[in-house]
């Protein structure tokens, strides 16, 4: 069947959408408020840990006070050795998007955790090849934090992927 519905694209910047409309009150944390985000994804091969990495950054904007918590395949998103050709350089644009949203969440407040065991155990990498600023934790700690974060009352978001 020949095509019958004709449409002239909007041109750029033409908005397509209702940006405007907020259907949902804008909450801000109160005084001493925190986020914990657990993050078990596998980095660069999909938008969830990105996207978890921008929402964290909302949060710290919101004023909560945010813990992440890299376990898993997520401590690949805390390596300080990425770049191509040389270490910190982008092979192409967005190539190190992750490690500068860490960066940023980290100047910005935000405390970023990376498990010891999914680094050395799963990926063989150490302490000293994080990101700055990074914490290694115990892999004990991962319950912990968890605990921490309920007996506290805190906002969790929790991603796991494989």
């Amino acid at each position: 069947m020949p095509k019958t519905v004709f449409r002239t694209l909007p041109a750029d910047g033409e908005s397509l959408f209702n940006t405007e409309e907020k259907l949902f009150p804008e909450i801000m944390a109160k005084p001493g408020q925190k986020a914990f985000v657990f993050i078990h994804t596998v980095p660069f091969e999909g938008s969830v840990l990105l996207v978890n990495l921008l929402t964290s950054t909302r949060l710290v904007r919101k004023g909560f006070q945010v813990n992440i918590i890299l376990y898993g395949p997520g401590v690949l998103a805390a390596s300080g050795t990425r770049g191509y050709p040389g270490v910190g350089q982008g092979a192409f644009p967005g190539h190190l998007a992750i490690n500068e949203q860490l960066k940023t969440l980290m100047r910005e407040g935000a405390t970023v955790y990376a498990c010891r065991f999914a680094m050395g155990a799963l990926y063989g990498f150490g302490e000293d090849d994080l990101i700055p600023g990074v914490v290694p934790f115990s892999p004990l700690d991962v319950l912990d934090s968890a605990l921490t974060a309920w007996t506290e009352g805190a906002f969790q978001l929790n991603t796991w992927t494989l």
